[in-house]
C-alpha cells in the first residue's frame, strides 16, 4: 500500500468579507423586517465575517461548481509539480449542488477542463468533504492513481434569500421558524481543494495521511439537519417529491434547509464518544497531537466539546486547537479544507508535527477523523504572496447624492469581482505564488504594449465625440489622452532592459483578448457623448492605482531586478492616482443621469471581463 501525501491545498472565498451588520443586506429581510433571533444566534456562534457568492441584489456571482473549480485551480497552481494532465481521479463533496441531475462532480469536472478521468460525487452535509478526501486517499493508497484531487464546495446563501420565504404560503401570516432562521446566520459560501499524491512534494511541506475514519450513526437518531421534508406535517417522512407539486412542497416549507434544534446538541456527544473510542483503539494518542483542527459550526459547540473531553479526562490543550471559523465563516463540508489550507500555506507547521482533524456532522449524525503528519523541509523555496482582500480604489463623491452613491457602490462591486477573478488568471497567480519567471514578464509586456498604445487613442477619439456644451468633460478626456500617449515608451525601455528584443515587441500582434478589448473601447468611443467610458477608465486606471506598484515590486523582488526594470508599473501607481481626480469630475458632473450611470456600470463590467481575457490569452494571437 502506498503512502499518501497532501502536497498542496487551495481555497476560494467569494467576494469581500461580510460583517454581521451586513448579513441581511445580502440575504434580505423577510417581509422587510430584521430577524428577531439573528443577534442571539450570532452571539452564540461568534462568527464575525463570512463570504457570500451573491451580491446585495441577491444575484448569483459564481455557481457552486465554479467555486469548486477555482479552489481546485488554486490547489494545482500552488503545487510544485505540473499536474494539469496527470490528475486522473476527482472526488467532490457538497451539501447541495447546482443541479438535481447530473452529479456535482460532473459539473465540477466540466468547469476545470481537466482531461478524461474517474470522478465521484459525495452529497451530504459537513462530512461529505471528508468522504471525498477518503475516496481520493484510497485511490492513491491502492496504487490505482498516482495523483488525485479532493474538493468540497458549499453555496447555501442563495437558498436563504428572503424572497424564497416570502413566496411560501405557510409563512404568509407567521414568522420564519427558528429551525430555518437558525441556519441563515450560521452558514456561508466557499470551496476548498487538496491534491493527493503517492510522494511528498520536492519543495516545502506535505501532509502524510496516516488514516481517515468515517462513521455513521443514522440508525440511532432521527434526521437533524435536512431539506426535502417537513417534520411538522402528518406524514413527516414524506419527501418533497411526494407532494402534488413543487409549489405545494415549497408552501409547506418542505424545501427549506432546517436544523432540528432539539437534536443538534447530540452532535458534540457523538463526536467526543468516537474520539474516546479511537484513543481506546490506540489510534489516537492525545499527548502526540500538535494541532487539533476541529470543525465546529458554532463557538457554542466548541465549549461543549471541551466540557465533554474534560469529563473523560482526555483533554487536548486549548493552545493546540486551530480554527478560522470566526473570520472565514462556517462553510460546511469545505471548512476542514479551509482550516488545513491556512495552516499549510501560512507557515504555521513544522516537519514531524501531528495534526488531528475532527468533523462531526448533524445531518443524521456522522463523525470523521483524520490524522496527518507534517513532512518535508521547514521552509518553502517558493514564497506565497501576503494575501490581501480585494479593495476598490478610492473614488470621492457626494455621499448625500443618491445617484452618485448608487453609481460608486456599483462600480466598487464590479471592481471587487474583477480583482478577485484577476488573482486566478494563470500569469497573475504565478506572480502571487512566487513562480513568476523572466519569460513571464517579457510575455506580459509584449501582450499589453499595444493596449497601452491604444489607450491614448480611444480616449482622444472619445473627446472628439463629446458635445461642445460639455467642453469641460472634453478637456478632461484630452488631458487624459495627453498624459497616456507616451507610456508605451517606458514599457519598451523596461522590456529592453531585461533582455527583450525591441523589434520583437514592436512587431508583435495583439492577442485575441487585446483585439476584443481594443475593438470594444474604440466602438464605445465613437458614440455621441461617450462618457460611459469612465467605467472603462475605472478598471484600467484602477489597475494602476491598486495593482501596479504591488505587481511591480513583486516582479522586481522575485526576479532580482531593480526599480528601473519595472518603472512602467511603479510610475503608473503614482500617475493613475492623479487620473482618478478626473474620474471624480465626471461622477460629480451635473449631466449624470440614471441612464448614464447604468451605461458606465455596464462598460466597467465589459471592460473588466475583456481585460481578464487579454491576460488569460497571453501569446494567443
Amino acid at each position: 500500500m502506498n503512502s499518501v501525501y497532501i502536497t498542496s491545498i487551495g481555497k476560494f472565498l467569494p467576494g469581500s468579507p461580510i460583517g454581521n451588520d451586513e448579513m441581511e443586506d445580502y440575504l434580505g429581510r423577510i417581509g422587510g423586517k430584521s430577524s428577531k433571533t439573528m443577534r442571539r444566534i450570532l452571539e452564540q456562534n461568534r462568527i464575525r465575517y463570512r463570504h457570500y457568492a451573491i451580491d446585495k441584489q441577491q444575484r448569483t456571482l459564481y455557481s457552486n461548481a465554479q467555486m469548486a473549480n477555482l479552489a481546485i485551480r488554486d490547489a494545482l497552481e500552488r503545487n510544485n509539480d505540473d499536474l494539469s494532465d496527470r490528475i486522473d481521479f476527482l472526488a467532490v463533496g457538497t451539501t447541495q449542488g447546482d443541479l438535481l441531475v447530473p452529479g456535482f462532480a460532473s459539473m465540477v469536472h466540466a468547469e476545470t477542463g481537466l482531461p478524461v478521468m474517474e470522478i465521484a460525487t459525495h452529497q451530504g452535509v459537513c462530512c461529505s468533504g471528508m468522504h471525498a478526501m477518503k475516496n481520493a486517499f484510497l485511490h492513491v493508497q491502492s496504487g490505482e492513481n498516482k495523483a488525485a484531487v479532493s474538493c468540497a464546495s458549499e453555496f447555501p446563501s442563495r437558498i436563504f434569500k428572503h424572497t424564497r420565504f416570502e413566496a411560501q404560503a405557510n409563512l404568509s401570516e407567521r414568522a420564519i421558524p427558528f429551525d430555518t432562521d437558525f441556519l441563515r446566520f450560521m452558514l456561508s459560501d466557499g470551496a476548498g481543494a487538496a491534491v493527493l499524491q503517492n510522494k511528498p512534494s520536492d519543495k516545502g511541506l506535505s501532509l502524510r495521511i496516516e488514516w481517515i475514519d468515517n462513521k455513521s450513526y443514522a440508525h440511532l437518531y432521527d434526521v437533524c439537519m435536512y431539506a426535502g421534508l417537513n417534520k411538522d406535517t402528518p406524514d413527516q417522512h414524506a419527501s418533497w417529491m411526494d407532494y402534488s407539486s413543487v409549489q405545494e412542497a415549497a408552501d409547506d416549507g418542505a424545501i427549506n434547509l432546517k436544523q432540528d434544534i432539539r437534536l443538534v446538541n447530540e452532535m458534540p456527544k457523538v463526536g467526543v464518544k468516537r474520539f474516546f473510542e479511537l484513543v481506546e483503539e490506540g489510534r489516537i494518542s492525545p499527548d502526540a497531537i500538535d494541532w487539533m483542527v476541529c470543525h465546529y459550526s458554532s463557538h457554542f459547540f466548541r465549549d461543549e466539546i471541551f466540557r465533554l473531553l474534560q469529563l473523560g479526562g482526555l483533554t487536548i490543550p486549548e493552545d493546540k486547537w486551530f480554527t478560522n471559523l470566526y473570520t472565514k465563516g462556517n462553510t460546511g463540508a469545505a471548512s476542514i479544507y479551509m482550516m488545513l489550507e491556512e495552516l499549510l500555506n501560512n507557515g504555521q507547521l513544522a516537519p514531524g508535527q501531528q495534526i488531528l482533524c475532527m468533523v462531526p456532522e448533524s445531518g443524521r449524525f456522522q463523525t470523521s477523523y483524520m490524522v496527518l503528519t507534517v513532512v518535508g523541509a521547514e521552509s518553502r523555496e517558493t514564497t506565497d504572496y501576503a494575501e490581501r482582500q480585494p479593495e476598490a480604489p478610492e473614488l470621492k463623491f457626494d455621499e448625500t447624492h443618491e445617484l452618485q452613491a448608487h453609481l460608486v457602490r456599483q462600480l466598487v462591486n464590479v471592481w471587487i469581482d474583477f480583482e478577485q477573478k484577476l488573482a486566478h488568471v494563470p500569469v497573475i497567480h504565478k506572480l502571487y505564488h512566487g513562480k513568476f519567471t523572466l519569460d513571464d514578464y517579457k510575455l506580459l509586456m509584449e501582450n499589453i504594449r499595444q493596449q497601452v498604445i491604444d489607450g491614448s487613442q480611444w480616449i482622444a477619439r472619445a473627446a472628439s465625440y463629446i458635445a461642445i456644451e460639455h467642453i469641460d468633460l472634453r478637456s478632461m478626456f484630452i488631458a487624459h489622452a495627453r498624459d497616456e500617449h507616451r507610456d508605451f515608451q517606458l514599457l519598451e525601455n523596461n522590456y529592453a532592459a531585461v533582455g527583450g528584443n525591441l523589434a520583437s515587441i514592436r512587431l508583435g500582434e495583439k492577442n485575441i483578448g487585446s483585439e476584443a478589448l481594443s475593438a470594444y473601447l474604440f466602438q464605445r468611443a465613437s458614440r455621441e457623448n461617450p462618457v460611459d467610458l469612465i467605467g472603462a477608465m475605472w478598471i484600467i486606471e484602477g489597475l494602476g492605482c491598486r495593482m501596479a506598484r504591488y505587481w511591480g515590486e513583486m516582479i522586481r523582488d522575485q526576479l532580482g531586478l531593480r526599480d528601473e526594470h519595472v518603472s512602467f508599473l511603479l510610475y503608473h501607481s503614482d500617475s493613475d492616482e492623479k487620473h482618478f481626480e478626473r474620474l471624480e469630475t465626471v461622477v460629480q458632473h451635473p449631466m449624470l443621469t440614471m441612464d448614464i450611470a447604468t451605461r458606465m456600470i455596464k462598460t466597467a463590467k465589459t471592460t473588466a471581463r475583456l481585460y481578464l481575457l487579454q491576460l488569460e490569452e497571453l501569446g494567443n494571437t
